[in-house]
């Protein structure tokens, strides 16, 4: 006996409700009545949303799971609630709602018409009750990125209309009744699909083909790849003598082997001495092959390497660093190996013999990753075009910078000062840089930076920038100077350091990027009037990168926000996308495959915005941002200077 479902809505509450729109439209907000509705129906006791109340706002008031832009309610999350009964009409009134998650309640019967919900980009309704056929009006919410149906009680068909949602990046309707074929479902973006523990029946799509097998699981009459081959079946009558043959999905790979013949045992030795003589040729001439191969490789690889070491030597260490001998005959100044950990590791003669590789260039010179005699490996930098007035000033400045240790900066080991040569030695990192972990790679294969590691990359980060500015609380502190993807380095635990701080005093007007899309706009005219707030907007800068996936410094005139040198203004076009509140178009694709991060997304980005402010005043200091990531991540809030190793003030040792 079918059921009958009592309507929503009334006509008569259906009619109270516009006249009571009417009248208070201009009085409060116009989403507040559809709310309370909504409550009315789904916590009819006031238990539950005790914080939605006629006597205030929604979006001027702490109304619980309820998020605004712009004055309306942009944002829905009632999850785990306990709410029950039908979805209340009321909900389709909400018409900026771009995210609405009713996860792991009890709503029950048909899921109605949302084709109102014209801004929805997230639809969360996953672990309840849900009844009825496939909701089809979804197929019209057009900015939809996610749908996530799984676990209810739908049944029908999937409309091919889903193709309508051409951004859709996750669909699932996993632990459904749905039946009948998957036919014509192609979605160009989709990431994120699963419809395993239903009735569907027929040939996988080839466009479905790549998913795992776990995302067709329990359909019993589902096959083509990932899953076995689908059976073919002959249409022609069988007569009663024919007899049928087995599955080809049944039959054993292997037939039966024929009746031996009388010569077997002959012709079953002679095959045995032919492959065991062939057998012992090839294994003679692999081991002939393998003594010569590692005859001329060893060779070959001894004189490569004094190749190498001749060519690395020459392209790290052209100009000599020690000053030439006078014609007098007289000595020369030799360069000194300053160190900072009180230990000698190796004197320069070692450094120059170090087989070199360059790891990139960078606006104070070229750093190189070498590899000592006794295995030792370290970062070196070859500093160029330094303005400073001496040798003093550049040992003073040395002093300061080798004194600090924190486990989010990368520490300074020793110096060289020369009259041809400037060398810093560093700790090598062997992951790279963010820079190569973002944009690095970005054809197929690539394994894209998951929103974990970025939040991680992007604390530490403000973590060890927040100890150089107050490193030294006797003092303005240190400045950077030269935040960027590429001197944000991963060390081998995957902890974010900070690299190339404290040498913008040396700066020369020559060695002044004319383009660099970090850039706070106080240092467009002179670079070198560089402050802890201008480090923070170029911080601010890097945070947008890790939300976008877009790099500041590429040209690109076809986007937005591109300046006139064809440098992509990147605070600017997130700041225009915002304003025409298309906030969720600003995140990387490569984030959308990610569940439940939305509001981690945006918060970060809030921060970002925060830190890009055009007057350097607005901009919140680095000990507020490290507070503010940490409280996103969800993590204790620590102290980056009282919380971590101080500057440690150990002896130098001169080599």
């Amino acid at each position: 006996m079918a059921v009958k479902l009592k309507p929503v809505l009334s006509i008569p509450l259906l009619v109270l409700f516009l006249l009571h729109c009417t009248f208070l439209s201009d009085a409060t907000n116009p989403d507040a009545l559809p709310l309370l509705l909504f409550k009315s129906t789904v916590d009819p006791s006031n238990t539950i949303l005790t914080t939605w109340n006629a006597t205030s706002d929604p979006c001027n008031s702490a109304w619980f799971g309820v998020s605004c832009l712009h004055n309306r309610v942009s944002r829905l999350v009632l999850e785990n609630l306990s709410l029950r009964g039908p979805l209340p009409l009321p909900i389709t009134f909400l018409t900026n709602l771009r995210v609405i998650s009713l996860k792991k309640n009890s709503f029950l019967g048909p899921i109605p018409d949302l084709s109102n919900l014209t801004s929805l980009k997230f639809l969360y309704v996953s672990h309840n009750k849900f009844s009825g056929d496939f909701p089809v009006s979804v197929a019209s919410l057009r900015k939809l990125y996610r749908l996530d149906l799984s676990y209810n009680n739908l049944s029908g068909n999937i409309p091919v209309s889903l193709n309508h949602l051409t951004h859709l990046l996750t669909l699932r309707l996993e632990e459904n009744g749905l039946t009948g074929p998957i036919v014509g479902l192609g979605l160009p973006n989709l990431q994120d699909f699963n419809v395993s523990g239903n009735g569907l029946t027929g040939e996988i799509p080839g466009s479905l083909s790549g998913f795992p097998i776990s995302a067709f699981w329990n359909n019993s009459f589902l096959c083509g790849a990932p899953m076995e081959k689908c059976k073919k079946t002959s249409n022609a009558p069988l007569s009663r003598n024919t007899t049928v043959p087995p599955s080809p999905i049944a039959m054993p790979l292997e037939t039966k082997p024929p009746a031996k013949s009388e010569n077997s045992k002959r012709n079953k030795t002679s095959w045995l001495a032919i492959t065991t003589i062939i057998l012992g040729d090839v294994l003679a001439l692999g081991i002939v092959s393998l003594i010569l191969y590692c005859y001329f490789c060893r060779n070959y690889s001894k004189r490569m390497s004094e190749k190498t070491d001749s060519h690395v030597e020459k392209l790290i260490y052209s100009s000599n660093p020690y000053p030439s001998r006078s014609s007098s005959g007289r000595g020369f100044e030799r360069g000194k190996m300053v160190f900072f950990d009180g230990e000698r590791r190796f004197e320069l003669e070692d450094l120059l013999r170090a087989s070199a590789e360059m790891l990139g260039k960078g606006g104070f010179g070229t750093a190189y990753k070498a590899v000592m005699d006794d295995g030792n490996v370290v970062a070196v930098k070859r500093l160029k075009d330094l303005n400073m007035n001496g040798r003093k000033e550049f040992e003073q400045q040395m002093e300061v910078l080798g004194r600090l240790r924190h486990p989010n900066i990368v520490s300074l080991k020793a110096y060289c000062f020369a009259k041809d040569e400037k060398l810093l030695v560093h700790e090598y990192m062997p992951n790279g840089n963010l820079f190569w972990l973002l944009h690095g790679n970005r054809g197929p294969g690539r394994t894209p930076l998951d929103w974990t590691t970025r939040l991680r990359i992007a604390g530490g980060a403000a973590r060890g920038l927040d100890f150089i500015h107050n490193s030294n609380k006797s003092s303005p502190g240190l400045v950077h100077g030269n935040i960027k993807s590429t001197n944000i380095l991963i060390d081998k635990a995957g902890n974010a350091r900070v690299s190339d701080y404290g040498l913008s005093v040396f700066m020369s007007p020559s060695s002044v990027p004319k383009s660099n899309g970090y850039r706070a706009p106080e240092t467009v005219i002179d670079g070198r009037k560089l402050t802890r707030r201008s480090d923070i907007y170029s911080f601010g800068v890097l945070l947008l990168e890790l939300l976008t996936g877009k790099c500041p410094s590429v040209v690109d005139n076809g986007v937005p926000g591109s300046g006139s040198n064809g440098v992509l203004d990147l605070p600017k076009w997130v700041q225009s996308v915002v304003r025409e509140e298309w906030t969720a178009e600003v995140f990387d694709l490569e984030l959308m495959r990610y569940k439940d991060i939305e509001e981690e997304m945006v918060g970060l980005l809030q921060i970002a915005m925060a830190c890009t402010q055009t007057s350097p005043d607005h901009r919140p200091k680095m000990n507020y941002i490290v507070k503010m990531i940490d409280e996103l991540r969800g993590t204790e809030t620590l102290n980056s200077i009282s919380d971590s190793p101080v500057c440690e003030d150990k002896s130098r040792a001169s080599v």
